[in-house]
């Protein structure tokens, strides 16, 4: 079940794979709901962790430009849906916030990751909602941890609307603008790739970070 659920969010990075997919399967209006569960499910379900996130959006943003999606209907709608998965999250993490840290790990949750989460919004506060949606792993809980942290929604509703926005503007129309480029047509997955590593060095350059203090303070 596992593999097929992984199969299946591998052929939404690609942009035959996606085509397919709202062609064949979720047309229409379908469609476009499909991709909007999954980008609510980034931050509302605690299981972002498995989802393809910004090569997902890139990957919209080459088919809208090819023709098949709405450009201006995608920005809005996954925009939307970015938002209230955020604020999912954050009611979430307020009504369960303390049971979720001691639940035991499993296959699509990592306690490591929610903790890896907390030191990071201890460190960067409320701008934390906005510095991880371009995070993998620590995107997924961040709303999250807002909420167990009690965070006022008045002030966290302002975070998460530029965050979310920024992020689906910015990933989608990188993809638009550059999915009738040849080189980037030709070297798709290697473009993927790319794009997967940049947005994982944040969180590769925060862990080196907080091992060298820890380095550093076990040595004196």
């Amino acid at each position: 079940m596992i593999h097929t659920i992984l199969d299946f969010l591998r052929s939404l990075t690609s942009p035959d794979g996606l085509r397919h997919i709202l062609e064949q399967i979720f047309s229409g209006w379908l469609g476009y709901a499909a991709l909007c569960v999954i980008t609510f499910a980034e931050t509302g379900l605690l299981i972002g962790v498995i989802l393809p996130g910004d090569s997902l959006l890139f990957t919209i943003g080459v088919v809208a430009g090819d023709g098949v999606l709405n450009i201006v209907l995608v920005l809005v709608l996954l925009s939307l849906s970015a938002m209230i998965g955020d604020s999912t999250g954050y009611f979430l993490g307020r009504r369960t916030g303390k049971a979720i840290f001691s639940r035991p790990d499993s296959r699509l949750f990592k306690r490591e990751h929610l903790m890896r989460t907390k030191a990071f919004y201890e460190k960067h506060g409320g701008q934390t909602i906005i510095y991880a949606r371009f995070v993998p792993i620590v995107r997924a809980f961040t709303t999250f941890v807002a909420g167990v942290a009690e965070m006022p929604y008045r002030r966290f509703l302002p975070y998460s609307i530029c965050g979310a926005v920024g992020w689906v503007v910015l990933m989608t129309m990188l993809g638009y603008g550059l999915g009738s480029v040849p080189f980037v047509r030709r070297y798709f997955d290697k473009v993927i790739l790319v794009i997967i590593a940049a947005s994982l060095m944040p969180t590769v350059l925060e862990i080196i970070k907080s091992r060298r203090a820890s380095a550093a303070g076990a040595a004196r």
